[in-house]
């Protein structure tokens, strides 16, 4: 039976995501003799080498039955071998272009990127250019390692358009799997920085409940608290500092769960400031006074987007098995809106001391 290629799940080009996609299913036939697993493959997927093959084995992305196996397992009849990764199955070439990028880390391995907002990450419809991949293709095709066909971006995770920040890529097939395999197992650390609406009760909580797509509308995600719809998520959130009528926070992602932080806060009653999707992008807190009013649309207009940050990240590296740590500083629109709060938070005082 010929391979054929299965989404696992919706996706979607500009929003977080972290699944493993299902790339290959390969059911064996009733006569099928038995042979070693690398070797079956080999000639059953296209463009594919043993040594890529022993490590994405290795790296536990095939499976024999739903189980990891080795390289040295023997195919047998009716089996079901699966291959997933995290990159979806690409129906299109991917053209380099000469796009900035604003590197933070990057070795053999891996690549780490801090994300302006604004730019989509993976092209798609509407969006086949000017995209983050479109920027690191070009910058792979220019190493000298790539002759070899061996690099190319791999995505592992992915933030929206409209939120900055940091991204690992993985440059190699061992890199990809590894840190897949991470993401999946929710082992990566990662931190996020979100302006919200209103003060949380507790200065320290965990916001849980079920993600998945509204009923009512595709393009947003909704919270299933009773867990009849979705996929399980988890965000942990920290007060740092507060401006009267907004929060910053901290957030952990425990889980990954597309819009995950937008989706969560907007279910306490504290979605992210000018969030159009999940509407934060009108006044939620304070008086709707002429004065204010005027303020909030200024500092609309200086962070012109949700305001979430991908502060930090950590993970085990692929080759070494260190883990390693990152941090990146918030961009100017967002620290100008902050520092709007700031400054209208010193007002209120002082009129209240009047």
């Amino acid at each position: 039976m010929l391979p054929h290629n299965d989404l696992a799940d919706d996706f979607d080009e500009n929003a977080d995501s972290e699944e493993l996609y299902e790339h290959h299913r390969i059911v064996t036939d009733k006569g099928q003799a038995l042979i070693r697993l690398d070797k079956f493959l080999m000639d059953r997927l296209p463009n594919v080498t043993r040594n890529k093959l022993q490590e994405a084995i290795k790296a536990e992305s095939i499976k024999v039955n739903g189980t990891s196996i080795k390289s040295s397992y023997k195919v047998k009849p009716f089996d079901v071998i699966t291959v997933t990764l995290a990159e979806p199955p690409r129906e299109t070439d991917v053209l380099p272009e000469d796009i900035p990028l604003n590197i933070v880390y990057e070795d053999e391995d891996v690549l780490l990127v801090n994300k302006p907002a604004g730019m989509v990450v993976h092209p798609a419809y509407n969006n086949w250019t000017g995209t983050l991949v479109n920027a690191l293709v070009f910058h792979l095709q220019n190493l000298p390692t790539h002759r070899n066909g061996e690099i190319r971006p791999g995505l592992v995770h992915r933030i929206d358009k409209d939120t900055s920040g940091l991204l690992v890529i993985a440059k190699t097939e061992l890199a990809m799997a590894h840190l897949a395999r991470q993401f999946f197992d929710h082992s990566i650390e990662r931190t996020y920085y979100a302006l919200v609406w209103g003060i949380p009760a507790e200065p320290k909580g965990t916001v849980t409940g079920h993600i998945g797509r509204s009923i009512k509308d595709r393009k947003v995600m909704a919270v299933y608290p009773d867990g009849s719809f979705g996929k399980p998520a988890v965000t942990h959130y920290e007060v740092l500092e507060t401006f009267s009528y907004c929060s910053l926070l901290k957030c952990n992602l425990e889980t990954g769960r597309t819009h995950q932080i937008r989706a969560h806060m907007k279910h306490i009653g504290h979605p992210l400031f000018n969030d159009a999707t999940y509407g934060g992008d009108k006044i939620m807190k304070g008086q709707q006074t002429g004065s204010y009013k005027a303020f909030v649309q200024n500092t609309f207009e200086v962070l012109p987007r949700q305001a979430l940050h991908a502060k930090s990240l950590g993970f085990v590296h692929p080759r070494t098995n260190e883990f390693i740590y990152f941090e990146s500083e918030l961009p100017e629109d967002f620290t100008a809106g902050l520092e709007r709060w700031r400054q209208y938070g010193k007002i209120l005082a002082q009129r209240a001391g009047d």
